[in-house]
């Protein structure tokens, strides 16, 4: 009876070292404090009351960094919020080497984009987020790196600046949108007058075209104004005036 009961036990005791991890985790297994390796995915086996286990995620992981205010190169006050997304890729690291890797990696963040954003001025962190969420990236990577954690990817979700600012960089581009309107304005009659000046030359080439040039205009300007328009050559005005010269004449009365 009593070898039953210390068999029965026995096979409690082993049968509570069993232990399954999922895919996407691992078990940083130790024995009496000392490390003794990794477990995992699946079914494995720790020894009872000399073993224990740590386990670690190795998914991504989205970690948003809370919003800071910094200053700029050129001394502009913005508040930012950025996004991490990492990764663990040595578990053993992660648990040995770092007490809370989570913490540590978003104060790494938060210490890079303080350090980043005031090496570059405002029109930099409004104009090039991209290039400066790669140099992020690579700051905080070769940080964590040591701890077995990959940063895949970072982003700057909101870039507040002063109400001020805003005014100001509205009324700038305001005036860059007008200074394009003019320059437009004034290359269009510069090829006016070029087209202008072409015009000219090929006129005094052949006097004829001024005539048919100003009849053409004429017709224009009757179409739209809805008016008769009569035109008479030279050569028509000296014999209208021939033919009233007769008509006077003839009704003139007789001198005795």
């Amino acid at each position: 009876m009593v070898v039953t009961l210390i068999a029965v036990v026995a096979l409690l005791i082993a049968l509570s070292g069993l232990r399954v991890a999922n895919q996407f985790e691992r078990a940083v297994v130790f024995r009496l404090g000392k490390l003794r390796g990794l477990r995992g995915p699946g079914l494995y086996w720790i020894i009872p009351l000399a073993e224990w286990q740590t386990m670690v995620d190795l998914r991504t992981i989205t970690a948003s960094v809370q919003q800071q205010e910094t200053i700029t190169k050129d001394n502009v006050p913005v508040k930012i919020t950025a996004v991490v997304w990492y990764s663990t890729v040595d578990p053993v690291k992660a648990v040995i080497d770092v007490r809370d890797v989570d913490g540590a990696v978003i104060q790494v963040a938060l210490t890079s984009l303080r350090n980043i954003i005031g090496r570059h001025s405002l029109d930099d962190v409004l104009k090039e987020q991209e290039a400066l969420a790669i140099t992020m990236r690579q700051a905080i990577d070769s940080a964590t790196e040591p701890w077995g954690v990959k940063v895949t990817r970072v982003e700057m979700r909101n870039v507040e600046i002063p109400e001020s600012m805003q005014r100001a960089m509205a009324q700038e581009a305001e005036a860059l949108r007008e200074k394009r309107a003019r320059i437009i304005k004034a290359e269009a009659e510069l090829e006016a007058a070029v087209k202008l000046k072409t015009a000219a030359g090929l006129i005094m080439e052949n006097p004829a075209g001024l005539e048919l040039r100003r009849m053409q205009m004429i017709t224009e300007v009757g179409a739209e104004q809805n008016t008769t328009t009569i035109i008479m050559m030279p050569s028509e005005f000296v014999s209208m005036a021939r033919a009233i010269s007769d008509l006077a004449a003839s009704h003139r009365p007789a001198t005795p």
